[in-house]
């Protein structure tokens, strides 16, 4: 795992990061964005692009998001997914912890 989205994405989906990504990696599930480490090349792009703060450095991540990077890792090894993240379009498909919370509220 190089970059990781964390919780702040879920039922956010504003897709920057997407837009901003060289590698393509990454896929858009039914309620957050995932990164797919096998893609990444570890530009940082998609830092920068998220409107949300949602996106770390494996090695910076706070503790409390550190469960995120099997979160990711998970949502590649249960879904089949192509080469790249905009081909791809919406994947409707969540890890269970993702599908699982309560949906945000709209500001």
């Amino acid at each position: 795992m190089v970059y990781v989205v964390t919780e702040a994405c879920v039922d956010v989906q504003d897709k920057s990061c997407m837009q901003e990504c060289p590698a393509d990696c990454i896929f858009e599930g039914g309620r957050m964005t995932y990164i797919n480490p096998d893609l990444c090349i570890d530009c940082g792009a998609c830092v920068a692009a998220c409107p949300v703060d949602a996106i770390f450095y494996d090695a910076e991540l706070p503790a409390e998001h550190e469960s995120f990077i099997g979160i990711n890792e998970r949502f590649f090894s249960e879904t089949v997914t192509p080469k790249s993240g905009r081909k791809a379009g919406k994947i409707d498909y969540d890890v269970d912890v993702i599908a699982g919370f309560a949906p945000r509220e709209e500001a």
